[in-house]
């Protein structure tokens, strides 16, 4: 589980540096809805099940590097666990086609069972995604994610998440 988190945590970083110093090579991409499912807590295998994920995705960028998104979750095994939160993504473009986008955001957290119980409120969701961009811009993506309680909890088990992602271009906001 740390090493996924460790794993996830310097791709994140490392891809913000690449962004940081990479000039744009095309023009930004719009909002969009985002639905994903698959598998949940394939990793340790404690209650694996599916999940299921809705996220809008903003156009517009914080400090001119990151964009502001919202997600809900419900994962479903022996038992149903809700995660609903808000958090930056920001999307890194290899040529026209290809999108890798690492994410952080926390999250509301309910649920749980004694085969696998997150142990708090509040988790933290990083995750990197690497997309297709058609032509209309919509993408196909998989994605890993990352839940932790950042040891607030009285433990830490943390889970992660693998998702198949289509992310639509909307325009709900503009």
């Amino acid at each position: 589980m740390r090493t996924v988190t460790a794993i996830v945590t310097v791709f994140a970083f490392a891809s913000a540096a690449f962004a940081a110093l990479a000039p744009s090579a095309h023009a930004e991409d719009p909002a969009f809805l985002s639905i994903g499912g698959g598998t949940y807590d394939w990793n340790r295998k404690k209650d694996e099940g599916i999940e299921v994920r809705m996220e809008y995705r903003h156009d517009e960028k914080l400090f001119g590097l990151v964009k502001p998104f919202v997600a809900a979750a419900v994962s479903k095994n022996d038992s149903t666990q809700v995660f609903l939160g808000a958090g930056i993504l920001m999307d890194i473009y290899l040529g026209k086609r290809f999108v890798i986008t690492p994410s952080f955001a926390p999250h509301f957290y309910n649920g749980g069972n004694a085969k696998l119980d997150l142990d708090y409120v509040l988790e933290f969701r990083s995750q990197v995604e690497a997309a297709y961009r058609f032509d209309d811009r919509s993408r196909l993506g998989v994605a890993v994610s990352h839940y932790s309680n950042a040891s607030l909890g009285k433990s830490n088990p943390g889970t992660e998440s693998a998702i198949l992602y289509y992310s639509i271009p909307v325009n709900f906001f503009n």
